[in-house]
């Protein structure tokens, strides 16, 4: 089984178990990071305890490769096709792109930009999930993208996003080549998800070095009381 077939397992019992709520059997970032949650297989005591955590804790985000069968004492509210895509050869960074690296102090601004644009779920502290990096004009944050799931050998590119008044600029291909570029040199390879009917993103991805890896089916679960 590939590491990125079940991505949050895969992130939860490496480099970010730091973060992770787990039952056992299953587990999920903690809530002001991430959504997503997931079992360790498909059998029915993992499926048993990923439904007792989202009973406990609140609805989740199962991102996996395989169809999620049904999971007890839950409700599925959502589910879209989505398809991962790696960079394993990512178009290079552009050396004379400026930008600046983001930290805590920039959080505000960066879930305010994430609220607005909606490039996927993001919290109070999923900035902290990884590098990001973003642009202003006149001091307002208005482009960014960094990091968010992350297990040995790959790390996912992810809040990608740019103010609606500056769209068009091709901002987000050039945080992108950085990310990756950072990415790459840390070791790893950048990959990254993107719903299955967006044609314009996954067009963007295509031209900056990213090929499909797998589908991957986004089911978005609740507890059923």
């Amino acid at each position: 089984m590939h590491p990125l077939d079940n991505p949050a397992w895969a992130a939860l019992c490496t480099s970010q178990k730091h973060i992770a709520r787990s039952n056992g059997l299953a587990q999920r970032y903690e809530s002001d990071y991430a959504i997503f949650a997931t079992a360790v297989n498909h059998s029915y005591e993992p499926l048993a305890a990923l439904g007792a955590l989202i009973a406990k804790t609140g609805p989740a985000i199962v991102l996996e490769k395989d169809p999620l069968p049904p999971v007890p004492n839950t409700i599925v509210q959502k589910h879209r096709m989505g398809v991962q895509m790696l960079a394993e050869a990512p178009l290079a960074a552009d050396p004379d792109f400026a930008f600046h690296d983001l930290t805590d102090a920039d959080a505000p601004e960066m879930l305010a930009l994430a609220t607005l644009t909606e490039p996927g779920p993001f919290f109070a502290r999923t900035h902290r999930l990884g590098r990001f990096i973003g642009i202003r004009r006149e001091g307002k944050l208005i482009a960014m993208a960094g990091e968010r799931m992350r297990t040995h050998g790959f790390t996912e590119v992810s809040g990608v996003c740019t103010h609606p008044d500056f769209r068009g600029l091709g901002l987000a291909g050039r945080l992108m080549r950085e990310v990756a570029a950072r990415i790459v040199e840390s070791g790893e390879v950048p990959f990254l998800h993107a719903y299955a009917d967006n044609a314009g993103a996954i067009g963007l991805y295509e031209r900056l070095g990213y090929r499909w890896r797998a589908d991957i089916h986004v089911t978005m679960l609740a507890p059923a009381a």
